[in-house]
């Protein structure tokens, strides 16, 4: 599609211009983009998150793959694995299965999976320097690849693997996490009020 319309935006310049090629190209322009895409590779058409482990960052794509939002995250401080106990950033192809922590204001401590009535402060943490605080916003993934993060001890859902909200004393864009991808509150907020269940999610570690 872009080499034809390629070929007939040149036609611009010719002294005629057919009604059929025309018509070709508002088409293009009005229903499809020209800027960079990348499309949901396990279900064509839908948007997904795309979490990149080098680069520290999760992407919101919409249905044509355009990219909405990135931001800046944390994943696991020990690297990529999928095994149980490792404390390492689960990869492949995910799912949201659950969302907790709606309506809840930002730093908000979530623990044992129920929101709570304490809010996380800088003095807090300093109190408790290795507390790995759960913030404001869980979206709890489920692996999609059997053997790799689905069933067995490599199971992303039993391992609790989520992208949730984290404190400022977070280093972000390094890995420092016990496994999870770390975000801004604000930005997980954000996030969660676009991605709802069943949104892919792809934890790629080379991009």
């Amino acid at each position: 599609m872009r080499v034809r319309l390629a070929i007939l935006l040149a036609s611009l310049t010719q002294p005629c211009l057919a009604a059929d090629d025309a018509a070709l190209i508002l088409q293009a322009q009005t229903e499809g983009p020209l800027q960079a895409t990348y499309p949901n590779a396990r279900h064509y058409g839908s948007p997904w998150i795309w979490v990149g482990v080098k680069s520290q960052t999760l992407r919101l794509l919409d249905d044509w793959g355009r990219v909405q939002k990135e931001y800046v995250v944390s994943t696991a401080k020990n690297g990529v694995g999928e095994t149980s106990g490792s404390y390492q950033t689960p990869r492949g192809w995910h799912a949201v299965c659950e969302k907790l922590g709606d309506g809840a204001e930002a730093n908000t401590i979530i623990f044992r999976r129920q929101v709570t009535p304490w809010k996380y402060t800088p003095e807090l943490h300093a109190q408790y320097p290795n507390k790995d605080w759960i913030l404001t916003r869980i979206l709890w993934l489920c692996g999609q690849e059997p053997g790799l993060n689905q069933g067995g001890n490599v199971d992303s859902y039993e391992r609790a693997i989520y992208i949730h909200g984290a404190g400022d004393h977070v280093p972000w864009g390094r890995p420092s996490s016990l496994g999870c991808v770390r975000m801004k509150n604000r930005d997980v907020i954000e996030l969660f009020d676009a991605a709802p269940n069943g949104t892919d999610v792809w934890i790629d570690e080379n991009s």
